[in-house]
This record gives C-alpha cells, structure tokens and sequence, in this order.
C-alpha cells in the first residue's frame, strides 16, 4: 500500500508542482484543515494520517475511522510546509473520499440487514490498484471484506467450471488439489449443482444470479435433506437495495455486492489552508 500511495504522489507531481513553486514562498509553515462536505462514514484517516506525516506534515485528528460525520464537520487539522501540504492535497483528498464513500455504502447495507442473521461483503470488483484500500473501507463500513486476492481461497467460478467440466467434476478436482488449510467456495446456477456440491464438502456454496423464489427453493430443499449446515450458503448478482431483504430473510449466511466497490460514489472533502 505505501508503494501504491508513493505512485500516487509522483504520477500527480510529475516534475514538480510548478503552481506552488511560482506562487508560494519556500519554506513557508502554515496551517490548514480538512472538512466534510457530505455525510457518511470516515475511512482511511490512518493512512492519510501517515502520508502527511512521513513528509514532515504535523496531523491533528478529530475524528476516527468509523465515525459518522455530518456535513461541515472537522476531520483533521495539519501544520507544516505550505507547498508541501499542497502537492499532496490531492491524492489525500481522493483516498480519504474514496474510502469513505465504500465506508459509507458498506455501512447503508449493512444497517439494512441488521435484523437479519446475515453477512454483508464485498467482492475483487474493486478499482485497480487500490483493491486492499477498497477493503479496508469495507471493514471500516461493517462489512466481510471477501477475498484479498487469488490466494486467499478457492473461489471456483463459471469460467473454472467451463475449462473443466461440471460444478461437481471441479469441486472434486479443488479437493484433491487443495491444502485442508485453505477454503473452498463455488458457484452454482441451479438446485441440483447446489445439492450436489453442498453433499460432497464445499465450504461455501454460492447461488449465483438465483431469484428469491429459487434460492428459498434451495434453501428448503437442503434442509429437506438435513444437509444445510455443512456448507455456508452465499447469495450474489443483481442484489440491490430494493431487494435485499427480499434475499435477507431467506436464511442465507452471505449476501456478496460488487456494488459496494465498483459503483460506489465518493464522498465530498475539502483541505484549506488557513489565511
């Protein structure tokens, strides 16, 4: 991540802020601030926290990752170089409302299912690049964070399914190829593939793209067989917030959203420097 936050900062200063260095005399200390323009979640102080002070920055914060905040509210004071608090305003500013617009987002839906005894996550469908600080946010918001990466499990998809054979065939080949140590989820689009991958081992099951209707079919149809219990039952495509509880109260232990990252809006800061 500090590498990812150094290209940041070089691809934005390119040879030189030459605004500040025509403008703003070296050397100049002076003290500044950050304020919300929206409301939400915070998420990433920290890290903002860090960037400004490992260029001789001083932080104050105000208020901490997770808080709600409100429009007008104070986030952070600084006090340092003037041209330098100005070169990284920027990709400060960009991360602190990207990650809180997750945050935030994350927080809407996880609230909504607060009755329910249900697990809202994430997925990889996050913007390149900034995929661990998307992840971060999510965790910040209330909700599992899902896979990191590739190596965190056995994530077996339609595309895994297709190279091989059936849900079955690929779930048995996953269990013979895998570590006891490391997870085994798949993805499946019918109740027969659920049933049958649910009976031989998988970890999680994932009924992907399946109506209410189908999954509670799902559902029912595993508990006929006094099966349910032995994988978790993950629901994921086309959940939003008109139909979450919809799937909610079905039973299910994971609702997964790529909308949580991909269509995320950030929220709205501001960095000024006092006169």
């Amino acid at each position: 991540m500090d590498k990812i936050i150094e290209y940041m900062l070089a691809e934005d200063e390119g040879f030189g802020d030459i605004t500040s260095q025509a403008v703003v005399e070296k050397g100049k200390i002076v003290k500044a601030y950050i304020v919300s323009k929206d409301e939400g979640i915070l998420a990433g102080s920290d890290l903002i926290r860090q960037l400004f002070e490992e260029k001789g920055v001083k932080v104050t914060f105000w208020l901490a990752d997770g808080t709600k905040i409100s429009k007008s509210d104070l986030l952070m004071s600084l006090e340092g170089d003037a041209r330098t608090i100005l070169l990284l305003e920027r990709t400060a500013l960009n991360l602190l409302m990207r990650m809180s617009g997750v945050a935030s987002r994350a927080n809407h839906f996880v609230n909504l299912v607060k009755d329910s005894n249900v697990r809202i996550a994430g997925t990889r469908k996050t913007s390149p690049a900034i995929g661990k600080f998307d992840k971060y946010a999510l965790k910040v918001g209330g909700a599992d964070t899902h896979r990191f990466g590739l190596d965190d499990m056995v994530l077996i998809k339609d595309n895994h399914i297709a190279a091989c054979g059936t849900p079955l065939e690929a779930l048995k080949k996953a269990k013979k190829n895998t570590s006891f140590s490391k997870k085994i989820e798949i993805e499946v689009e019918t109740l027969e593939d659920a049933i049958e991958c649910v009976k031989n081992g998988a970890d999680i099951v994932m009924l992907d793209n399946m109506s209410p209707d189908e999954v509670k079919n799902v559902i029912a149809e595993l508990n006929k067989l006094d099966i349910r219990r032995n994988s978790l039952i993950e629901v994921s495509g086309g959940i939003n917030e008109k139909n979450i509880m919809d799937y909610a109260n079905l039973g299910v232990d994971i609702i997964s959203m790529g909308g949580l990252t991909h269509a995320t809006r950030s929220l709205d800061f501001s960095l000024k420097l006092q006169p």
